[in-house]
């Protein structure tokens, strides 16, 4: 048995769900989510919870029956607090600044990286060395910080690049003469 699945997801004051076949819709003070579930399993609300039950015990629907109530409790953490991931930049002359929906990274290239920031996500720059996603969608957050990360991973002779802030970056010994 899944033990993530067994638990229900409780709803916090001031958030909704309403199920209608396979789709949930999350409502809270942020933002509204809806997501599909599999026909794998059975979504209900119950009082101030959402449960999940897989229809069968095949490999599948067990599967889907702890994948369906993570997404269902990302959903109601991000309708309620939100979701963040903050990177940090490291080189010099390497720095991130915001203009208007764009972010401009200087990385060493022969040009300056212009990056839209996609609909639903808030991207800061409060220090030219540090970058911050916000969003109510926790894939659509990790997803932007891993874009931004690809520009310049960090690199592991002199930790040069884009990192997560609680990355630990595995340092190699240069060369010896």
């Amino acid at each position: 048995m899944s033990r993530i699945g067994k638990k229900p997801v409780e709803l916090p004051s001031g958030v909704t769900a309403s199920v209608s076949g396979q789709t949930i819709e999350i409502k809270g003070p942020k933002d509204t989510q809806s997501f599909t579930a599999t026909d794998d399993v059975t979504l209900a609300v119950e009082e101030n919870a959402v449960s999940v039950t897989p229809r069968g015990k095949s490999k599948r629907a067990r599967q889907q029956w702890g994948m369906s109530r993570t997404m269902v409790a990302n959903m109601v953490t991000g309708v309620t607090n939100g979701f963040k991931k903050e990177l940090e930049i490291n080189g010099v002359g390497y720095r991130a600044q915001m203009q208007g929906n764009t972010l401009k990274l200087s990385l060493g290239l022969s040009h300056e990286v212009n990056f839209e920031v996609p609909a639903g996500i808030t991207v800061t720059a409060p220090k030219p060395t540090q970058i911050i996603v916000e969003g109510t969608d926790s894939q659509l957050v990790g997803q932007v910080a891993a874009n931004i990360r690809e520009w310049r991973k960090p690199e592991p002779y002199k930790g040069k690049g884009i990192k997560y802030k609680d990355e630990y970056i595995f340092r190699k010994e240069g060369k010896k003469k």
